[in-house]
């Protein structure tokens, strides 16, 4: 396993250790953002979930790192729009963390793939 393939599952590690966030809408009974965030929950648990099942092949890699990488700035938005307060800074700062972190791999590991 490529030295770059271990810190992507350790960086995709963190924010699944992290747990789920928890929706705390910025409306009183947003049901909208409630949704939202159960669904960026579940989008970031999948993203994770295919860096680890992501082969050894290069391209398979760059394939599955530029999907987590849009997953992430989705998710960001939902987070930053629907939570509030502590939770809203540690889970748009994981998210923005883990999709900056993939794209600076993806700058230096996948041109042409």
């Amino acid at each position: 396993m490529r030295v770059s393939h271990r810190f992507a599952l350790l960086v995709a590690g963190c924010l699944l250790a992290a747990g789920p966030a928890r929706a705390e809408p910025r409306g009183v009974g947003d049901t909208a953002c409630a949704r939202d965030v159960l669904v960026a929950s579940s989008m970031q648990r999948q993203a994770i979930d295919q860096l680890e099942q992501a082969g050894n092949e290069a391209a398979d890699q760059c394939r599955v790192w530029r999907r987590h990488v849009e997953t992430m700035r989705r998710v960001a938005s939902v987070y930053g729009r629907c939570l509030s307060g502590a939770e809203r800074t540690e889970r748009l700062a994981q998210v923005q963390t883990s999709e900056r972190d993939f794209s600076g791999m993806i700058r230096k590991q996948c041109k042409g793939l």
